[in-house]
């Protein structure tokens, strides 16, 4: 009896307890599901948001083709073609702003002729590779205008201090005589010092502008420099004009005497003496200051004058291209340096390297063995009666002629 009660009670337990497996493992199938709809919920979205319009896009590089450029006319290809065959690749539109393509700009033509190009096409300055422009402008300027230029200045420099070092000063044969002849009228010496100093202004801070940075600024440092190179930028532009007009003025008062004369070639062929005791008859102007006159204050002072009025875009209907200023920067600076060794060996001539030469520009006067000594020709002229003595009082005479007359 009691084995069969036993036998019973496991059977019924048994029952219950699969009933119950059962039941759990249907629950936990269905909560399943809705634990995992609940962390899909819950997780952030991982799917990458669009791209938003416009702007450059980004390629994947697994994405472009690497034999496109074996395609036909792929190097004619617009940038909008290239840029279906390889995104982002912009090298056409480069390609055509490095040969001076022009761009849209909204800025008048008149008055910005060049502000939709960017890069200026390809052009051989003298001295210069095949390259864009602007960088054949900086070839000419830093590799040729620059170093020769300067180098030029210095053995110049060099050479008349090393001539008054073994030479010294042109002396007269002859003591001062007393006499004294009429070389400059006043007017003619305030052209000639206005002149003068307009160009020492003008040479000073030509070459401060030109060479400082290289013996001037390591000395005083590039704050001071900048401010003085400033400085003098400013005095350039406005002693500019003052010797353009003076230049004229120059020119015009001088241009009779120092027309070509017989005896000129002969002053040249023995260099007027310099090197040998030898005296060189000459009118008022010898073949030397002639050829100062000709080619230093004609010739040349009227290109640096010219190009310098281009750089201050003065000269009226001309158009102000970057070209154009590059050409007359070049020119500019050629022409002041070769005027400017000229110059020197004219100023060097006019104040320590001869005797009595300056006393002519200051007072006016100089003495008559001078004039027996370098001018001997003008000296014959005025104790014929041909040239007056005394200019000065000649014309103030004939003029108080002449206004007696009108009053009669």
């Amino acid at each position: 009896m009691l084995r069969h009660i036993t036998a019973k009670f496991i059977a019924t337990f048994a029952t219950v307890g699969l009933a119950l497996s059962l039941h759990g493992t249907a629950f936990a199938q269905a909560a399943a599901p809705t634990a995992t709809a609940a962390a899909a919920a819950s997780a952030p979205d991982l799917v990458p948001p669009a791209a938003a319009p416009g702007g450059i896009q980004s390629a994947n590089i697994m994405d472009i083709k690497p034999e496109a450029s074996l395609e036909p006319g792929y190097a004619k290809q617009s940038n909008a073609e290239r840029g279906k065959v390889q995104p982002g690749n912009n090298a056409p539109m480069w390609r055509q702003v490095g040969a001076g393509a022009e761009g849209f700009t909204s800025y008048p033509k008149d008055s910005a002729p060049e502000a939709g190009i960017l890069i200026q096409p390809f052009t051989q300055y003298p001295g210069s590779r095949l390259t864009t422009a602007g960088e054949a402008w900086r070839q000419v300027r830093n590799g040729l205008i620059i170093p020769y230029g300067g180098a030029l200045v210095l053995i110049v420099l060099g050479g008349l201090a090393l001539y008054y070092w073994r030479k010294g000063a042109v002396k007269l044969d002859d003591a001062p005589t007393g006499r004294k002849i009429e070389r400059f009228t006043p007017f003619e010496r305030s052209a000639h010092w206005a002149n003068a100093i307009a160009f020492t202004i003008l040479a000073i801070s030509g070459l401060v502008m030109a060479f400082g940075q290289y013996f001037l600024m390591p000395v005083i440092g590039k704050a001071l420099f900048g401010y003085l190179t400033y400085a003098l930028k400013n005095a350039h532009n406005f002693a500019g004009p003052v010797f353009a007009v003076s230049l004229i003025v120059v020119m015009f008062t001088f241009i009779r005497d120092n027309m070509p004369a017989k005896g000129d070639l002969n002053w040249l062929l023995k260099g007027g003496g310099l090197f040998s005791k030898e005296h060189i008859k000459a009118a008022r102007f010898n073949a030397g200051e002639k050829v100062m006159f000709w080619g230093g204050v004609f010739f040349l002072g009227l290109i640096v004058v010219a190009s310098g009025l281009v750089m201050d875009k003065l000269v009226p209907g001309l158009t102000y291209e970057r070209s154009t200023m590059q050409i007359a920067h070049m020119v500019h600076g050629v022409s002041t340096i070769l005027m400017m060794v000229m110059f020197m060996g004219h100023i060097y001539l006019g104040t320590i390297g001869t005797e009595g030469t300056y006393q002519g520009m200051r007072t006016g006067y100089v003495d008559e063995n001078w004039a027996k000594h370098h001018h001997e020709l003008w000296l014959d002229d005025v104790n014929s009666g041909k040239i007056p003595r005394d200019r000065t009082a000649a014309l103030a005479a004939n003029a108080a002629t002449h206004n007696k007359s009108v009053q009669v």
